[in-house]
């Protein structure tokens, strides 16, 4: 249907809205048009005159708690209060009413976070208040289950063929063998849009590449960092070291420019951090080494200030333990103060990781894996992980087993760290009391065994070592 004033409202579908009139005068006094489609109804994108690229990262908001009968006619106005709209996107049912929640685009950045200080918590109708954050556009996509040996233009051709709007491929080598991949990859597509329908073809579970079922999800968006804070950064995020390579040797390398630039060196596997005392050194440090040869292992060097660039979860940890330090706030005396443990913070770490960062937080050696395996009743292959700390002399084995290998490693970490006294809630919850002989653990295996009576083979000869057994555990079982 056409406004007088040129705005125009079409439909992919016939929609009969209560509020007709109200949406043609709001395109009459502004002179945007509205188009609905795919379940959402467009405001503008662009507006009245505008020419030129669409406004950049972080102009956008998102609306939530919106009453389901509230629409544009009363909502645009309420948001032009922060600045010029770039475009509002209000999410519909096929009844008529809106969804809930919403998207604004603004002109500028500054619009979109005068927004969210005027308009977070506002009352939009009396007891109705809506939440207002920020958006992040996402256009990276999250791809595990990947064959090891697959090169970045291998996974680039395969994902170019499926979906569309790719336009880069990121793939961190092997800790120990750099001819092959980590078993993931980053897709990054040209659009939130375009990753969005990438993710919907590709989620149900069962695509295949080269024969194996991949796992999709939306990649940890990058963080957007204030001017001020990068600016107080000195200190690089190096990554694809070689096992072998020291701290010391990253010092020499990295203050070869200028001796006694570099202030620490912190090495965690095959990716390091590499402190400065002044900024401008760390700068100039970041130009010369990026894409240097160390080891035999050509490195990447970014600046550190950019969570969204890291891989792991010990990253992370590092750097908002370590780095962000810089950033510091006062302490109030009289505060409270309340425990609070890793997973609290990042639901989702795997025991894996939890126990490499718990080894490293107290100067241990890393754990070793050693795998043991067993015939089931079925003729199934059953595997069962024995964890070894070379620092304390420790050993641990869990009561089940698993048929999948990186369940067995995942659950074998979880026991490790219940004995260890890693209390913390949610996933690593204490083993139940046996019955009947049998232990049972609170892990999602894809499926998992008991494996007393089975006679345990193991994959790998141990020396002997004294074993840390938890206090509910048979010691029969080892």
């Amino acid at each position: 249907m056409e406004g007088d004033g040129g705005g125009t409202l079409t439909e992919d579908r016939t929609l009969e809205s209560p509020n007709e009139a109200a949406l043609l005068v709001l395109m009459e006094k502004t002179g945007y048009s509205m188009v609905q489609e795919n379940g959402q109804r467009k405001f503008g994108g662009p507006p009245p005159g505008w020419e030129g690229p669409p406004p950049p990262r972080g102009c956008e908001v998102f609306v939530g708690k919106i009453p389901r009968d509230m629409y544009e006619d009363e909502l645009v106005p309420v948001f032009e209060r922060a600045g010029r709209i770039y475009e509002f996107r209000l999410m519909m049912e096929f009844s008529g009413e809106n969804r809930g929640y919403a998207f604004v685009m603004y002109t500028t950045r500054e619009a979109a976070q005068k927004a969210i200080h005027l308009l977070d918590n506002h009352e939009i109708r009396p007891g109705k208040f809506i939440g207002v954050c920020v958006s992040l556009d996402n256009c990276r996509l999250f791809i595990g289950s990947i064959p090891k040996d697959r090169r970045k233009e291998d996974i680039m051709e395969e994902m170019t063929k499926v979906t569309d709007g790719v336009v880069d491929v990121i793939v961190y080598p092997s800790a120990t063998d750099k001819s092959k991949n980590r078993g993931f990859a980053f897709v990054e597509y040209e659009s939130h849009k375009a990753a969005a329908m990438a993710r919907r073809k590709l989620i149900p579970g069962t695509f295949q590449l080269w024969g194996h079922t991949i796992q999709v999800d939306w990649a940890e968006p990058e963080k957007d960092v204030d001017e001020e804070t990068m600016l107080r950064v000195r200190v690089l995020y190096v990554r694809n070291l070689m096992i072998t390579t020291t701290e010391d040797t990253l010092r020499q390398e990295f203050s070869r420019f200028k001796p006694g630039a570099v202030e620490r060196v912190k090495k965690l596997t095959d990716y390091a951090f590499v402190h400065y005392h002044c900024r401008d050194d760390a700068v100039t440090a970041l130009r010369l080494m990026n894409g240097a040869l160390i080891d035999g292992a050509i490195i990447e060097v970014t600046l550190a200030f950019n969570l969204g660039c890291l891989a792991s979860v010990q990253e992370h940890v590092y750097i908002e333990g370590l780095i962000w330090a810089e950033c510091v706030y006062p302490f109030f005396a009289g505060a409270s103060l309340f425990p609070v443990s890793l997973l609290a913070l990042k639901p989702g770490i795997s025991a894996v990781t939890l126990l490499e960062y718990y080894c490293c937080k107290n100067s241990w050696a890393f754990p070793e894996y050693y795998l043991h395996s067993t015939p089931g009743h079925d003729g199934k292959l059953l595997l069962i992980f024995k964890v070894v700390i070379s620092t304390t002399r420790s050993c641990f084995m869990p009561d089940k087993l698993c048929t999948v290998l990186e369940d067995a490693k995942e659950l074998a970490a979880q026991n490790a760290l219940w004995s260890l006294g890693c209390n913390s809630p949610g996933s690593l919850s204490p083993p139940p009391p046996l019955s009947s002989g049998t232990g049972l653990l609170s892990y999602g295996c894809t499926r998992a065994f008991p494996y007393p009576p089975y006679p345990l083979s193991p994959s790998l000869h141990n020396t002997p070592q004294r074993l840390c057994i938890p206090p509910n555990q048979n010691t029969a079982f080892f």
